[in-house]
């Protein structure tokens, strides 16, 4: 499957993602010790549209074809894992805003300064009241709480003090939305990587939550556009992340590799040699720069087959379904592969934090915990291809 060359509307925004790298380089250290996103770079964010990359058109968003909105989260990725992190966790959730009742949307969505935080996974409690539910729950990894404008939580539904069943074994699942005034932010977020996210554990205690103001990924989206015609495509951001994380890795040691100086061998007659004059550094950045060309491909080539699918108002098959999902787990491995190698390439230049390879190294393996990109994600995708149920609701 060719990949289409982009569209002048998406040739603009990855352009204008580009230019924020002054402004992003400046701001780096100040996230990392604040862990969080600067003001400044939200508001950058907010102006380039990053938050809402699938706000339908119809709310005054972007409503971006996968293969943008992944090109836009991988260009931020390079510049800082955490910027587009956080681009890609509210992109995602910007999806709600197809699933939400047009009136409710274009309330909660429309604004520019739309930005979404939260936690899908049902781990609140929501009972049923008049008008709507009383949420409780504590959620962890709130990427971008601080900044959001609109913060979710996955809940099941209680009628009556127990579990309302859709069927036998089968819970009521929706997501609740909150005003950020309504949680509260707990200050968790002390991790390996990914600092500059704030992605601390956020909880609510009985806040009412209007029928309306939820969603459920099981009902039909009340928008029709092509990006709304494959829920799961919620999803695909994520693939951004390692592809520009890996970028920068690799563009790290090649610049590293015209300064570094090798030590002398006392044996031989002449001096130190530069880091790139050596035949190993040649061989492992060629083998880089194969494996992340052939990760970014399948990113491309898989995203492109199924949206000219969805195009044509066809359902994905039960092949392309396990390949997406084999995607976004196959690029996350492999990044982190290059990444590693490129660690290990540059010896201790890379442990120290001046370094953009201490903090890639760390974003990445960070980047790689999140469940949806875990290789235990390999195996609902394996039934798919072998003629089996996934077993898996994002499938």
């Amino acid at each position: 499957m060719a990949i289409q060359p982009m569209s002048q509307a998406a040739n603009d925004i990855v352009t204008a993602t580009q230019a924020l790298a002054p402004l992003i380089q400046e701001s780096r250290s100040v996230m990392e010790a604040e862990r969080r996103l600067a003001p400044q770079v939200v508001d950058a964010l907010r102006a380039l549209g990053a938050f809402r990359l699938a706000v339908p058109h119809a709310y005054g968003g972007l409503e971006l074809d996968p293969m943008t909105q992944v090109r836009v989260v991988e260009e931020l990725s390079r510049m800082d894992g955490s910027v587009g992190w956080c681009a890609m966790i509210s992109s995602a959730g910007s999806f709600a805003s197809a699933f939400l009742a047009p009136a409710v949307a274009q309330r909660l969505c429309s604004s520019a300064d739309f930005s979404l935080a939260g936690q899908v996974v049902p781990v609140g409690r929501a009972e049923q009241v008049d008008g709507g539910y009383r949420v409780t729950g504590r959620y962890r990894f709130g990427s971008g709480c601080q900044h959001a404008s609109l913060i979710a939580g996955g809940c099941v539904v209680f009628a009556g003090g127990k579990p309302r069943q859709l069927a036998p074994g089968r819970p009521e699942i929706r997501v609740m939305t909150f005003p950020p005034a309504a949680c509260k932010i707990l200050d968790t977020w002390y991790t390996t990587g990914l600092a500059g996210t704030g992605s601390h554990d956020f909880a609510v205690e009985d806040v009412f939550v209007p029928f309306e103001e939820s969603w459920s990924f099981a009902e039909r989206p009340q928008c029709s556009g092509t990006l709304y015609r494959f829920p799961p495509l919620f999803l695909v951001t994520h693939a951004g992340v390692p592809l520009g994380i890996a970028r920068a890795a690799i563009d790290a040691v090649i610049e590293l590799a015209s300064q570094k100086e090798l030590m002398p061998d006392p044996h031989k007659l002449f001096g130190a040699r530069l880091l790139r004059e050596e035949s190993r550094v040649h061989e492992i950045i060629a083998v880089a720069e194969g494996a992340l060309a052939a990760a970014r491909s399948f990113v491309y080539s898989s995203l492109t087959d199924l949206w000219e699918t969805l195009g044509r108002s066809e359902k994905p098959s039960p092949r392309q379904r396990a390949l997406y999902r084999i995607m976004l787990i196959d690029v996350h491995r492999v990044a982190k592969e290059v990444v590693a190698s490129m660690y290990d390439l540059a010896a201790t230049s890379a442990i120290y934090r001046s370094h953009p390879l201490d903090r890639l190294m760390r974003d990445i393996l960070t980047a790689c915990q999140h469940g949806i990109v875990h290789p235990k994600m390999y195996r609902p995708a394996g039934r798919l291809l072998l003629g089996l149920e996934s077993g898996d609701p994002l499938f």
